[in-house]
């Protein structure tokens, strides 16, 4: 009974949190942008606008369901739960510091990535169930799109995997923590005999793993729809894609499967790459950086600056950077991304037998 009541306040917490980043997540993204277009954003509701989202939300939920008369009304009804849950579970296998992780899976990251495909399915069921061209139409690209991007994702994730020789996340991450004696002496740091702080992170630790990084945020861009990539969406194409049809609380849980998406993918990226919740400072002779400023809670603080760092990177660039068109879209995925993932691989092959 103790683990049922453990287990249903982890999924509570999960859930909470999803709901508080989106809200702050919003706020964010508002005077991100208003700073970029030299523009104030919000500033009525609350000190510096801040209780605006809390007040959207307020009115979102009070808002009238509606749905279409020429609507499939299961699926209608179903895809935004389908979309929301999916990415929630994606958090179960996500390790926030040694030893705190959700769901213990020796299979994490195969597990994430089979879970978050399932999206895909809930984005078609809202577009056909919607019975709307625009719908239809931002369900397809949406498709298109996220089926290609995980492609080079997946190359990329599997030059990492290559390196570590494991698919767990906790592992992965804990091997970060210490840099090895090979990286020690292809480095030249040679006091550095463990925590090797921002020197043991994947992308240092092999230093092709930055391309593959790079392609793997491009691609995380696509799989959470955001610019220039949000072309399932474009509201001066299809007025909102896929969601057009959408109110109230339905599409509250879509816009909250949104952020959280976009939280998730940028955590999985720290956790692979950025060194997850180790500590960017070394051990060095008898100052203890590392020593200092690891832990629980440490961990958790580190987890969270690199992620949201990575966050406002996202919205940096979708203010910055026009939205690109299909057969633009496309012919990166193909023609760039992909063979530069798969290189990494091939590399990251290499590397594991001649360096480490």
């Amino acid at each position: 009974m103790s683990l049922l009541i453990t287990d249903i306040i982890v999924a509570v917490g999960l859930f909470a949190f999803a709901a508080l980043f989106a809200l702050v997540g919003v706020y964010a993204e508002r005077k991100i942008s208003a700073y970029i277009q030299d523009r104030l954003g919000p500033t009525e509701t609350g000190k510096y606008g801040s209780l605006q989202t809390l007040a959207d939300i307020m009115k979102m939920i009070q808002k009238e369901i509606i749905t279409p008369a020429a609507a499939d009304k299961w699926l209608f009804a179903l895809a935004p739960v389908i979309i929301f849950v999916t990415v929630y579970l994606g958090f179960a296998v996500l390790p926030w510091a040694p030893g705190l992780v959700p769901a213990k899976i020796n299979l994490g990251l195969y597990y994430f990535f089979a879970i978050i495909s399932i999206e895909t399915l809930g984005i078609l069921m809202a577009g056909w169930g919607s019975n709307n061209k625009y719908s239809i139409l931002g369900a397809m690209r949406s498709a298109a799109q996220i089926i290609s991007y995980e492609i080079p994702a997946g190359f990329a994730l599997i030059s990492v995997v290559m390196i570590a020789q494991t698919l767990d996340l906790q592992q992965i991450s804990a091997q970060q923590g210490i840099l090895s004696s090979e990286s020690v002496k292809f480095l030249g740091y040679w006091n550095v005999k463990a925590n090797g702080g921002i020197l043991a992170w994947n992308i240092f630790r092999a230093p092709h793993l930055i391309i593959a990084f790079v392609i793997y945020f491009i691609a995380s861009l696509a799989e959470s729809n955001r610019a220039p990539f949000d072309i399932p969406e474009a509201e001066s194409e299809l007025v909102a894609g896929f969601h057009t049809e959408y109110s109230g609380t339905r599409f509250a849980l879509m816009f909250l499967a949104e952020y959280s998406m976009m939280f998730l993918v940028s955590m999985l990226a720290v956790l692979l790459f950025l060194g997850a919740w180790n500590t960017p400072f070394p051990n060095i002779a008898s100052l203890k950086l590392a020593t200092w400023t690891t832990g629980t809670a440490w961990g958790i603080g580190w987890t969270l600056v690199k992620t949201l760092a990575l966050v406002g990177v996202q919205m940096w660039i979708r203010w910055t950077l026009p939205r690109l068109r299909v057969d633009q879209l496309m012919n990166l995925c193909w023609k760039v991304l992909t063979p530069l993932a798969f290189i990494c691989m091939i590399i990251s092959g290499i590397w594991r037998v001649w360096v480490m």
